[in-house]
């Protein structure tokens, strides 16, 4: 027999331009909890601080009590907010959420040394560069495409002792694996304040010195103790800031030093390249799920 139920849930397809609105009518209405998710399977690039982006065409999914009656409420939806909306609302039964959530998330393998591990798991092999990291809000945790072809290819270049600048660090992923994988001094930059909060803490966590790994925003002094001495700069960004940055990232390489630019789709990828002509001649090096990853080496 299964478990009483607790919840319903009320799912409508709309529009970006009705969300807001959709949204404060469902909680004014008794709504829980509101899930916005794409509908249309639409890449959304990550945001810059204080931008909250939303997809075309959105899914809306509110949580309301089990014993409210929804029914006379789906006919009060005023239908210039939607685009479909149900029959009727769908029963949830309650659980252990957390548990749940959990289950969703596995040791990752990134290449041949190094792993990605949720705290609540035990790594597959004890034995490996194993790094701990929770799924978070939005900062990388390797499981985006961007995120896991940047640490591949970390783990399949990256030599000990190497200088290594991981530019828009976020959680500090890839400086944390740099600094794992054998590097002897890594700089992480970034322009969020809480990323830098993440990428110390997460390093602190993963028995990363301070020493070893610094975290900066971008107009600090150290960056200019850097110029021309990085073996590696990584930058998982988006085009348009790779684009931007293309000379503060030139700069940052010691010669015969290596560049990893992602966070960009197929469709931007020349224009991207052609950012960093004649100084670093890029090649797609890795291609996931629409995103690209280009890989030079300073000439």
């Amino acid at each position: 027999m299964s478990s009483p139920a607790t919840w319903q849930e009320l799912q409508f397809r709309t529009s970006k331009e009705q969300v807001d609105a959709l949204e404060t009518w469902l909680f004014e209405h008794g709504a829980l909890s509101v899930t916005l998710e794409d509908q249309a399977d639409q890449p959304l690039l990550e945001p810059g601080p204080g931008e909250t982006p939303l997809w075309d065409r959105v899914c809306i999914t509110a949580l309301f009590p089990g014993e409210q009656a929804l029914q006379p409420l789906l006919a009060l939806v005023p239908d210039e907010w939607i685009d479909a909306k149900p029959d009727s609302p769908r029963i949830v039964e309650d659980r252990e959420w957390t548990r749940v959530w959990e289950d969703q998330f596995h040791p990752m393998r990134m290449g041949e040394r190094l792993w990605i591990c949720p705290s609540w798991t035990a790594p597959p092999e004890p034995d490996a560069i194993n790094i701990l990291l929770d799924p978070g809000l939005a900062f990388g945790t390797g499981t985006h495409p961007t995120t896991a072809m940047c640490l591949r290819a970390l783990d399949e270049g990256l030599r000990a002792g190497a200088r290594v600048v991981d530019y828009g660090c976020g959680s500090g992923i890839l400086g944390i694996a740099a600094a794992r994988l054998g590097a002897g001094a890594v700089l992480g930059v970034d322009n969020d304040p809480q990323a830098i909060t993440a990428s110390a803490d997460n390093a602190e966590r993963n028995a990363v010195a301070l020493d070893q790994f610094s975290v900066v925003m971008p107009g600090s002094a150290e960056i200019a103790h850097w110029a021309g001495s990085a073996d590696w700069v990584v930058a998982n960004i988006l085009a348009g800031p790779l684009i931007e940055l293309a000379p503060a990232l030139i700069g940052l390489l010691a010669p015969g030093g290596q560049l990893l630019l992602a966070g960009l789709l197929e469709v931007q990828v020349n224009e991207v390249i052609n950012a960093y002509v004649p100084n670093v001649p890029l090649r797609v090096a890795m291609q996931q799920e629409g995103w690209v990853l280009l890989q030079g080496q300073v000439t």
